[in-house]
């Protein structure tokens, strides 16, 4: 695989990130029309019905309202397996990230997680995202 292609991946996971920090309008831009969500955490049940971009983008807004102070950011190595059919991008794309927020004493918390982005035509059709949760840690120091 080029070093293009692994840089196409690269943006379009930094692009997933930036909508799940608010820029919620990015969903019509890198969902596929019609995909799924795999999430494993805890209260993450509503993202098991979401399957159109602007039902994401509803669910992400609604979501970061009561979440405001929380940050997600992609965090080492991203694994990109990405094939280039008929001038588009297919393939995988999977990278550890870091949500952090300031706590009522003014802490930093942090834990961290790992998305897998299926990317079908240029454009996300599955995701699997696993975290460490609410009571677990971090995969970097």
């Amino acid at each position: 695989m080029s070093n293009e292609l692994r840089q196409v991946g690269i943006e379009i996971y930094d692009r997933w990130t930036a909508m799940w920090n608010g820029e919620t309008g990015l969903a019509e831009q890198i969902m596929a029309p019609d995909f799924t969500l795999r999430y494993t955490q805890a209260n993450t049940e509503a993202f098991d019905e979401v399957r159109t971009p602007e039902q994401l983008a509803g669910v992400v807004a609604r979501w970061r309202a009561s979440r405001q102070e929380l940050d997600f950011a992609a965090e080492g190595e991203a694994v990109v397996d990405l094939a280039e059919v008929d001038g588009v991008v297919s393939g995988l794309v999977a990278r550890p990230y870091r949500a952090s927020f300031t706590d009522d004493e003014g802490a930093v918390v942090a834990r961290s997680g790992t998305d897998t982005l299926r990317i079908t035509g240029g454009l996300i059709t599955e995701v699997w995202s696993v975290s460490s949760g609410a009571a677990g840690r971090t995969f970097y120091r």
